[in-house]
């Protein structure tokens, strides 16, 4: 099931989290969208790490994507949690069973928003599982329940990403990835 992945970004996400989803996705020849959701497409993340987005999500919103995600960090979570274009994106994407996202805070704070987690197991960062309401917080690095895949922060970022891969792309392909980045699953 391959398709097109929207990355949602905003200033202040997590860099190792962003580039690692981007990296890995892009390595199993997925089309990533890398979408702004703030007021223009140059964003500087969390540590400095500068990138410029390919699209505006507003450019982006009513295409169809096989997976949408969400990286964390601060304020960039935060940023991400306030867009009401992207919490709709996300609503419609968990109505339709397709995949979903997201890694340290964002799933505490931008999942938990936009009210697409309850009744799931999920993860994010340890110190943000007190802010997750009506779902169930499971302390491993990458949960997935149905089309909601969660991990936990910069560390788990390439397990998160092959956990990903694994679902668009098959448990092959993401092992194929993981051997030639001499990643052990």
């Amino acid at each position: 099931m391959k398709g097109a992945v929207l990355l949602a970004v905003a200033d202040g996400v997590e860099d190792i989290e962003t580039v690692t989803l981007i990296d890995v996705l892009r390595r199993a020849e997925l089309e990533v969208c890398v979408a702004s959701v703030g007021p223009k497409r140059q964003l500087t993340c969390a540590r400095g790490t500068r990138l410029t987005a390919d699209a505006m999500l507003a450019e982006v919103k009513a295409q169809s994507f096989a997976a949408v995600l969400l990286p964390g960090g601060l304020p960039g979570a935060e940023h991400l949690a306030a867009c009401d274009e992207l919490a709709a994106v996300v609503q419609a994407q968990a109505a339709r069973g397709e995949l979903f996202g997201a890694i340290c805070a964002a799933p505490a704070l931008a999942l938990q928003r936009f009210g697409v987690l309850p009744g799931r197991q999920v993860t994010c960062y340890p110190s943000f599982a007190e802010r997750l309401s009506d779902c169930a917080y499971v302390d491993q690095p990458v949960v997935e329940d149905g089309p909601c895949i969660t991990s936990q922060g910069p560390a788990t970022a390439m397990a998160f990403a092959l956990a990903v891969v694994a679902r668009l792309c098959g448990a092959a392909k993401a092992e194929q990835i993981a051997k030639a980045m001499l990643y052990r699953l």
